[in-house]
């Protein structure tokens, strides 16, 4: 059943990717953003929207799923062909077996039933879990990342905020619950509560460098900041405190 959490939460996952494309498309550049896990949230959509063409829910949810496969094809499309010479791949190291293998044996062992189709969408939610992994991962290890980048992992993980909430609501009015979603998207959200709290309190600037944005709490000329690749985009912020750390449409409706 529809709430506005749900709403909300679909909303700000579009936007989410709608952003990122755009940001790629109009500096023709992916520098900063990990192609590996936009494979991964491809993989996820891939494998849980087996059923697109024989199981018609609503109209909004087919569309919402074609959508979401278009988007992360096309973003996987323009990171490792259209603009392939800006793609980061020294920063992009995140080793994919670390994920992949213990989310595929776990979607083995913990589903709800024993069937092809539903050990791959039990995989697309486990896999969704960790699947922002490699990108925190990047942030983590260049200390830096563009402003429209900060803003898409925002709306990811407001968009698995508003989900846990509409699980809580679909709980008390439809007692309706979903343990293996709502485990994966409990941990997901962990994930982002690191950088929610940076992007919330270090995302407000004090001033700029050579058109870099400059996050509270550092000075103008402090080593943290990458003044060379903040004058280079002059969208760039400082995610140094990322370095001690290291996204679903409703799986059933």
């Amino acid at each position: 059943m529809m709430n506005l959490f749900r709403i909300l939460g679909d909303v700000s996952h579009l936007l989410a990717m709608i952003l990122l494309l755009v940001k790629i498309w109009r500096s023709k550049s992916c520098r900063g953003i990990s192609g590996k896990s936009q494979v991964l949230f491809a993989l996820v959509f891939t494998t849980r929207y087996l059923d697109l063409f024989s199981n018609f829910i609503s109209l909004y949810n087919t569309v919402m799923k074609v959508i979401f496969l278009l988007c992360s094809y096309v973003t996987v499309y323009m990171i490792y062909w259209k603009f392939w010479k800006s793609f980061d791949s020294e920063n992009d190291t995140f080793r994919l077996e670390f994920l992949l293998v213990p989310v595929t044996g776990l979607s083995f062992l913990e589903n709800y039933s024993f069937t092809p189709l539903e050990i791959l969408w039990t995989f697309s939610i486990y896999l969704e879990s960790v699947a922002i992994l490699p990108q925190l991962f990047m942030i983590s290890k260049t200390g830096e990342a563009e402003t429209i980048t900060t803003h898409y992992l925002f709306f990811l993980g407001l968009y698995r905020a508003l989900y846990l909430a509409n699980w809580i609501w679909r709980y008390h009015t439809e007692n309706f619950y979903d343990q293996i979603a709502v485990v994966s998207g409990v941990v997901q959200t962990i994930f982002y509560c690191d950088f929610f709290y940076l992007y919330v309190t270090k995302g407000r600037c004090q001033g700029r460098a050579g058109g870099g944005i400059i996050p509270t709490g550092f000075p103008q000329n402090s080593p943290e900041i990458n003044t060379s690749s903040a004058s280079r985009s002059g969208r760039h912020v400082s995610s140094s405190g990322l370095q001690n750390k290291i996204r679903e449409f409703e799986p059933k409706f």
